[in-house]
């Protein structure tokens, strides 16, 4: 099997688009609809898909090397893709320490799936794209190794993210979707349709995001494109920090919906969209497109449905709304608030 021709992992696109009923939206007069990412392929779901087709295709077939932290989703699917398009993989973990120690669940699938996981201590992870270090890893890479960004976000995933807003052109006005790298929302924005919004939740603290996205969108599109904005408040305290307010949502929400919430990107964004809807911040008629990127690892709670995507997997919390309930914590996610393997 060639790396190039993709088809042949059969994704499921466009990715459904499902309108769900929620008093909380509904009683001020808006649409709610998840656009379900999560389905397009078992085992590159989501923005996954999305950022790395056209990586894959520029690679055709070269080994791949890549970088992520120990929970990346990033880095299982490039090993995944790896695995099924017959290609080499090298994942450069952040954490040397994490070299002498039993693999945890992500990084064992990563290796199950024939990546070779090279630990680096965190100041080269930090200068992984300082051009010396670059050639310090690829020396230990195979010969003609393709490189793909962290979260791989980079023009190509980018320009691979616009199908998303495309697919989403007159069907909502504004679309939410959580922002960890920036990929995603620089590309969804790019493909919407005049009067079309989207809304970044960044899921980690630092502010730098809106640099990012407009970085990327020049590298993409050789500048701006589509309308496009972040709301800074509900990253909960950091990467992969999980709040009891953040948390109770998310079961509420599975309990309301019967879906499977992941919580370091999906749990925010949802919670963001929800307090922004009882903040009054969208005018009775709008339709809001939540974007589901990835679904949960652990075991769905009772009565949710697990999304064909995943083995995993739902009021309010009560006496406050998700605005006044996701207050950030003091906790950082490290290393000057970069992301350590953050994915969206």
């Amino acid at each position: 099997m060639n790396a190039f021709d993709l088809s042949r992992l059969r994704p499921r696109l466009p990715s459904p688009l499902e309108p769900v009923e929620d008093e909380r939206f509904a009683r001020r007069g808006l649409t709610l609809l998840l656009k379900r990412e999560d389905l397009i392929h078992p085992d590159l779901p989501g923005n996954k898909w999305r950022k790395l087709a056209l990586n894959l295709r520029a690679a055709d077939g070269r080994p791949v090397l890549t970088f992520g932290g120990a929970y990346s989703n990033h880095l299982r699917a490039v090993a995944a893709a790896g695995r099924l398009l017959g290609f080499a993989t090298v994942g450069i973990v952040r954490g040397d320490e994490l070299a002498g120690r039993p693999l945890n669940p992500s990084l064992a699938r990563c290796a199950a799936d024939g990546m070779r996981l090279e630990f680096v201590n965190r100041a080269t992870y930090r200068a992984k794209n300082d051009p010396a270090t670059r050639a310090l890893l690829l020396e230990r890479a195979p010969a003609g190794a393709y490189v793909v960004p962290e979260g791989g976000s980079n023009a190509l995933a980018v320009q691979g993210c616009v199908e998303l807003g495309r697919e989403l052109a007159g069907a909502a006005d504004a679309v939410g979707v959580a922002v960890g790298t920036g990929g995603t929302l620089a590309g969804l924005a790019a493909g919407l349709g005049p009067g079309q919004r989207a809304l970044g939740f960044p899921v980690l603290k630092g502010g730098f995001l809106g640099g990012e996205v407009r970085a990327l969108q020049e590298a993409a599109f050789g500048g701006q494109r589509g309308e496009w904005t972040l709301d800074e408040r509900f990253h909960g305290g950091g990467y992969a920090r999980v709040p009891p307010a953040l948390e109770a949502f998310a079961r509420d929400f599975e309990a309301r919906h019967g879906l499977a919430i992941e919580r370091l990107y999906v749990a925010k964004m949802l919670y963001g969209l929800t307090a922004l809807a009882e903040e009054g911040a969208f005018p009775a008629g709008t339709r809001l497109a939540a974007v589901i990127t990835g679904a949960p690892d652990a075991p769905p709670s009772a009565g949710a449905r697990p999304s064909s995507a995943s083995r995993s997997d739902g009021a309010t919390p009560s006496g406050a709304s998700p605005a006044d309930r996701a207050r950030p914590s003091s906790a950082s996610p490290g290393d000057g608030g970069q992301p350590a393997d953050s994915s969206r």
